[in-house]
């Protein structure tokens, strides 16, 4: 006897959810603090998802005369035109050793992106409030203006870095000598 393609599919559908595993819970997740990882010199930092617009490669840039030293110059990414910085050089007055395949943060600012070098790029972060912790030393020297918080990971303290508030600091808006 032929059945109907639907009653077939009615079927598979209803022996398919007798055997499925029910998803686990999902843990309340309010409390969860996201973020990319990422080391400038020897601080490991962490900047929140809506401050980063994205990672991409280091562009090739055109140096800009005049300009400060940790503008490394103007990159460009998809037609778009932004200056490209140097961040260890901005904070630490040394520069980032630059590399084969070097990465590059962006953010957004008023007036448009910014790419800042890092170091190194760890991904994406998670941390529960209860893994908060002082800053300490990764709010030393110049950090302390915008490292004001920071969470324990397993194997590292994270300083919890502000790049709106970098965005926002005169000295980095003003990159002429």
């Amino acid at each position: 006897m032929s059945r109907a393609p639907f009653d077939v599919l009615a079927e598979y559908e209803r022996r398919s959810l007798a055997h499925a595993v029910a998803l686990p819970a999902r843990e309340a997740q309010q409390d969860q603090w996201r973020g990319v990882g990422y080391r400038v010199g020897q601080r490991r930092l962490v900047s929140g998802f809506e401050d980063v617009v994205e990672i991409v490669a280091l562009p090739p840039t055109t140096p800009v005369p005049g300009a400060q030293p940790w503008l490394l110059g103007i990159g460009n990414l998809r037609g778009n035109l932004f200056p490209v910085i140097d961040l260890k050089y901005f904070m630490e007055g040394e520069r980032t050793v630059l590399q084969e395949g070097q990465r590059v943060l962006v953010m957004r600012q008023a007036g448009g992106d910014v790419a800042l070098t890092i170091d190194e790029l760890y991904g994406q972060r998670s941390f529960s409030e209860d893994q908060g912790i002082e800053p300490g030393s990764l709010a030393d020297g110049r950090y302390g203006h915008f490292v004001d918080r920071a969470f324990r990971g397993e194997e590292h303290d994270w300083g919890v870095f502000a790049l709106a508030l970098l965005a926002r600091t005169p000295e980095f808006r003003q990159a002429a000598l």
